[in-house]
């Protein structure tokens, strides 16, 4: 169902073009998505959680989206059949 994103261990792993992010409040999730969501406004709400919740100081050394799997996984369906 719906849309499945790649996800490794290793920073080396992110290809070009996109960003590794995790997601989830207590079990974190890694995803690596486009670049090109970080100018959608759906995705920035996202972004504004994390900054809201977590500030500058990620507890992961990385981007952390604090929010369940499915959501994040709807709004990346959703922007993924967005026509750029």
């Amino acid at each position: 169902m719906g849309i499945h994103f790649p996800r490794s261990k290793s920073t080396r792993n992110v290809p070009k073009g996109h960003f590794a992010v995790y997601v989830g409040k207590n079990e974190r999730k890694r995803f690596v998505v486009p670049l090109s969501y970080l100018w959608h406004h759906e995705f920035l709400k996202l972004l504004r959680e994390a900054e809201e919740e977590f500030g500058y100081d990620q507890p992961m050394g990385c981007l952390t989206i604090p929010c369940n799997e499915e959501s994040f996984i709807s709004v990346t369906c959703t922007l993924s059949s967005y026509k750029w």
